[in-house]
Order: structure tokens, then C-alpha cells, then sequence
């Protein structure tokens, strides 16, 4: 019988393990539990997958997203492994297949939804079939804690009386202390070990910026990105729609992506951005993407996300071959105001505090002056030791400087106008703006009226953000987002007290570095890479899958660097396997001797 090590180059075509991940298969072939945090991108599935090929009987996989489901089968049919889903997207003809192969023995892996997994008769005819291990994916959804909680994942809990021998596997890339401990609970996973490993990603960078024209900063990022593959969320139907026409009219293949569309479009939407025939899905936050699409270059959040977990877990779509990727967030008051204000109209005083928690330290992860990775990471339980140098305040540190004659101009100000007003009417008067608003109530009479000729529109615009998020101003989100001195902006006012702001960053540096300089190729490496990722495409399309189900971004990276010349070499390549050697060695390899001769 060959050894993990050759099933993990023979099959998944991979030189060596990473972190954790062979003490995790080794606990599991063992027979014993096993509960596993590690980040999105970081291995987990190889976890349960390599295990299920050494240990007797079927492996079942619990999952709740079906496109995740669908995804992983994909690729371990392509690794020449017998995999299958079982689900409601399943006609009746097929599902009657899978379950023939299921009760013949045909099957090494099956993946199943938490409410098909705990219905009575399919419980029962697995008992009688010997399973060799249950993996539960997304454990963070078994708890009331976690930020993605399912009541058909609780009943989970049974499975233990179900198959007592069995060993169990949970895994999330998302759960704080109090989830963890939940899950374990739930599960009866009391006597599981732990593997807990870092959340860095340290391929993703992390950049936010003040909101400021959205549109137009969401174009300036995609200006270098024409042709990679990225996600943008944005917290309303209506918004993802009206983002994903934008595009589209200037030339991006982009396409939106929420649950108010069809079934049969969103599923064209998915298996386009698959192929790599749509580049940007833009989609809502709420509605998880599911996609394990290894490839995904930028994630940009175009609102706030509601809390830290959502967005690690977003930004980890991107970059999980661990080939450079980027995070963008857009920042903006009005985005707090609007979820502080949602979060009060609930009902559950209990839920209602944890939410709020979880906001601020969204909020207080965008307004940092610290690496932001040493912050999300924080939150997350995981103490950084060092600045990161991959986030824009490693990159690009913020100038501060003495802003108190600022906030005075725009405290007084806001006082002048009766705190009634708005962000934008408080600038306009201080930059002595000439429209009807100001005329109407007669504030070109006020003494602050013109005195901020020094800033910007949009630099006082910024300034008077930070004043809110320091505390000096309120926005009252129930009388139209109006101004508020708080009783701390009294002591500035009365020249007790300093203020010292970021100098705002309204116009960001653009991102010299191009697609071939992060990959580390140079131009004629490039020029193979995109010739190996045409063929990649073609293959794909020939065989109905997505490209990175043939290879991945990075093989080809590899591919385009080493230029493999026979099928020793080409099986050396990181992500090439025995099957895969045979399904597309020779086609791949024709390519790249055709390169060597330019």
C-alpha cells in the first residue's frame, strides 16, 4: 500500500505537505478526532480527502454550499479520484446514480448537505455500509456564536450516536474562542485534538481607503486587472446590479451575483466565472460565493462588511493558490451610520450587543494607523509579532500632523449651523460654497462661512470622518445623518485639548506593480505563461470543467519558470499528479518546447 506521501505527489500532485496538514491526516488514519482551524487557502480539505484514499470504507464529507460541493468533486475526478455529491441540484437520474455507486462500493468520497446527511433513512442505510470517516466542513456554522449559524447544521450533533467508532473531523478557517468551544460541544468533539494554525495569509495585501466617488476608485483599482479574476461585494441587490452594469459598459467582463436572480442565472453566472469567461462577479455580501476557485487575484468590499469574520473570510477567496493577492475595503461614515442604525432596530438586546461588538471592531480594523494584518489577526486571536509589510499602512504609513485648528474650524462650524445639518453642508460652508442650501438658510452669514479655503472638499470631508470616528462628532442616523458635538469636542473648542488626524489620503497611489512582476516572471516567462493559460482554457472547454481543475495558476507560474522538457520534469511540477501527467503531459509540454524555440 503506498505511503501518504506518495498518494499526496501520485495523486494530488503535490512535493510536500503543509503546516499541520500530515499531523492532521496521521491523527485521522489513526482513527481519532480531530478539530482543525486553519485559514481559507491554507489545505484543509487535503485533510479529509488523502485520509479517505488509505482508510477501509466511504468517506462522507458534510458541506453547505453545493457550488463548494461541486467544485471539489470536480477536481478529484480530475485527480482521478472516486468522488460524488449528493444533493437537491441532482435530477432524479442522477442522484439514482450516485446512490447505485454509493451502495456498490464504487465511491471513495461523497459529499452531502447537513439536512440530506441527517435524514432517517439515509442515516440508517450508511450505518449498514461501514464509513471510514465524517468530515464536516464549515463547522463554525453548528454554533449560535459563529457568524454564519444554520439550525440544519446543529442537528449534526447526532452524528456521533450514529457512528460512535468513526472518527470525526471538523473544520472552519473562521471561529473565535467562545465558536470553538461551541463546536466542540455540539459535535461531542470533547476528546478531539486540536490543530490550530495561523490565520495569516501572507500573499493577500490589505488596503483600505476613505469612500470618495466609489465608482471611480473601483475603476482606478481595476485599471491593471483586465484579465484577472476578482470579486466585489456590495451590501444591496440593487447596488450589486447598478456596480456590475458600470462595468460592463467600460469594458470588463463582470457580471452580478445575488440570491434575487434566478437559479439558472446565478448557476451561468458561477460556471462562466469558472471557465475564467466572466472575470469580476459582483455580488451581495450576505449570499456566500461557495466557489473554491483557486485563482481569484482581488477581492474588493465596496461597503463594510458587518463584522471581522465576513471579511477575513471574503478577502481569504482571493489568492488561495498563494500567488499574490489583494484586498481592497472602501470605507465610509454614511456605511457606519447606516449598520449602527440597522444593528438598533432589533429586538434582542443579547444579539444586539454582540453585533455591535463585532461592528466596532470592523469599524476600528478600517480606521487604524497599525498594520491592519496585525489587527484582523488580533481580533482573531493570533498575536503578530511584527508589521506585516504587506497592508497600506506598512506600505504607505500615514502622515500625521497637528489638526487642531481643523477640528476647531469644523466643531465651531458644525455648532453654527445648528447641529442640523450634514457632513457635506458643514464643508460646503466652510469652504464658502455658493448654492441654493447655503443662500437658503442665509449660513453665508456665519463666521465660519469661508474660513477652510486650505483643504479640499474632499480633505475636509476626511478630516471631519476622523473627528467621528475619534468621538468628537455623532451622526445622528434617525434625523437624516445630521452633526452632533459630543461633550468631548467642548474641550477642544475651549483650547484644552490637542487633536492630531492622519493627513487624508484622498488620492491613492496606483499600483505599479504589474501582473508579471508579483508572479515574479520576467517577459519571455510571461509570454509562456499566457500561452500555457490559452491552452489551459482550451482543455478545459474541450472537457466541460474549469481551467484550474486542468492546472492551477501557480503550476503554471512553475511551468513558466522551470520549462519542463520531458515527463520526469513535468511531474515534478507542484500540482502535477500521475493522472494528470497522462490526461495533459504531452499537450503542455508540446507547448512549452515550442516556446523554447522563439
Amino acid at each position: 500500500m503506498s505511503t501518504i506521501q506518495q498518494t499526496l505527489q501520485r495523486v494530488f500532485g503535490l512535493q510536500e505537505f503543509r503546516p499541520f496538514q500530515q499531523e492532521i491526516i496521521e491523527r485521522v488514519l489513526a482513527g481519532g478526532d480531530a478539530f482543525v482551524l486553519m485559514p481559507t487557502g491554507g489545505g484543509k480539505s487535503l485533510c479529509y480527502q488523502l485520509p479517505a484514499l488509505h482508510r477501509d470504507g466511504l468517506a462522507i464529507v458534510v458541506s453547505p454550499l453545493i457550488s463548494l460541493m461541486k467544485d471539489q468533486v470536480d477536481a478529484l475526478q480530475a485527480n482521478g479520484v472516486n468522488a460524488a455529491m449528493y444533493n437537491s441540484n441532482l435530477g432524479a437520474a442522477e442522484a439514482r446514480e450516485v446512490l447505485e455507486r454509493l451502495h456498490t462500493g464504487q465511491l471513495d468520497l461523497l459529499y452531502v448537505a447537513p439536512e440530506r446527511m441527517m435524514r432517517p433513512g439515509f442515516i440508517h442505510s450508511l450505518e449498514s455500509m461501514g464509513i471510514g470517516l465524517i468530515a464536516i466542513d464549515e463547522a463554525h456554522c453548528v454554533s449560535q456564536w459563529g457568524h454564519d449559524f444554520r439550525p440544519e447544521y446543529a442537528e449534526l450533533g447526532g452524528l456521533r450516536a450514529h457512528f460512535p467508532d468513526t472518527p470525526l473531523i471538523a473544520l472552519t478557517a473562521t471561529a473565535d474562542p467562545q465558536t470553538r468551544e461551541d463546536i466542540v460541544n455540539v459535535l461531542g468533539l470533547q476528546d478531539a485534538q486540536r490543530f490550530i494554525t495561523s490565520f495569516d495569509r501572507p500573499n493577500i495585501q490589505y488596503r483600505v481607503l476613505e469612500k470618495h466617488q466609489p465608482q471611480a476608485q473601483l475603476l482606478r483599482f481595476l485599471k491593471s486587472k483586465a484579465t484577472q479574476s476578482g470579486i466585489v461585494y456590495a451590501l444591496s441587490r440593487k447596488r450589486v446590479e447598478e456596480i456590475a452594469a458600470h462595468l460592463a459598459d467600460r469594458g470588463y467582463e463582470a457580471a452580478a451575483y445575488h440570491a434575487g436572480l434566478p437559479a439558472e442565472q446565478r448557476k451561468e453566472v458561477q460556471e462562466r466565472f469558472l471557465r475564467d469567461d466572466v472575470y469580476i462577479v459582483v455580488a451581495t455580501v450576505a449570499f456566500g460565493m461557495g466557489i473554491d476557485k483557486p485563482n481569484v487575484r482581488f477581492v474588493v468590499h465596496y461597503d463594510l462588511p458587518r463584522h471581522l469574520e465576513g471579511y477575513y473570510q471574503e478577502t481569504g477567496r482571493a489568492g488561495r493558490d498563494g500567488l499574490p493577492a489583494e484586498a481592497l475595503l472602501l470605507f465610509g461614515t454614511q456605511d457606519v451610520a447606516t449598520a449602527r442604525y440597522q444593528l438598533e432596530q432589533g429586538l434582542n438586546e443579547n444579539q444586539k450587543r454582540i453585533e455591535s461588538h463585532k461592528l466596532n471592531a470592523m469599524v476600528g480594523f478600517a480606521q487604524s494607523l497599525t498594520c491592519r494584518r496585525r489587527v484582523l489577526l488580533g481580533y482573531l486571536g493570533e498575536n503578530l509579532q511584527q508589521d506585516c509589510g504587506n497592508c497600506d499602512i506598512c506600505l504607505e504609513p500615514p502622515e500625521r500632523f497637528d489638526a487642531t485648528e481643523a477640528a476647531r474650524k469644523v466643531l465651531s462650524c458644525v455648532y453654527r449651523v445648528g447641529q442640523s445639518f450634514g457632513i457635506k453642508h458643514v464643508v460646503d460652508v466652510l469652504r464658502g460654497a455658493e448654492n441654493d442650501r447655503i443662500f437658503k438658510f442665509g449660513h453665508e452669514r456665519l463666521s465660519t462661512y469661508g474660513i477652510g479655503e486650505e483643504f479640499s472638499h474632499a480633505e475636509w470631508m476626511s478630516i471631519t470622518r476622523q473627528l467621528i470616528h475619534r468621538g468628537y462628532l455623532v451622526q445622528d442616523i434617525a434625523s437624516y445623518s445630521v452633526l452632533k458635538l459630543t461633550p468631548q469636542a467642548l474641550a477642544v473648542l475651549r483650547n484644552e485639548e490637542n487633536v492630531e488626524l492622519a493627513r487624508p489620503r484622498i488620492h491613492e497611489k496606483t499600483q505599479k506593480k504589474t501582473v508579471a512582476a508579483a508572479m515574479d516572471l520576467d517577459a519571455d516567462d510571461l509570454r509562456l505563461f499566457e500561452s500555457l493559460r490559452e491552452l489551459r482554457k482550451e482543455l478545459a472547454r474541450e472537457a466541460g470543467v474549469p481551467p484550474y481543475v486542468i492546472f492551477g495558476d501557480a503550476a503554471l507560474v512553475e511551468m513558466s519558470r522551470v520549462r519542463p522538457q520531458d515527463e520526469a520534469e513535468f511531474l515534478c511540477i507542484n500540482g502535477v499528479g500521475q493522472v494528470k501527467l497522462e490526461r495533459h503531459g504531452k499537450a503542455f509540454l508540446k507547448e512549452i518546447s515550442k516556446d523554447l524555440s522563439f
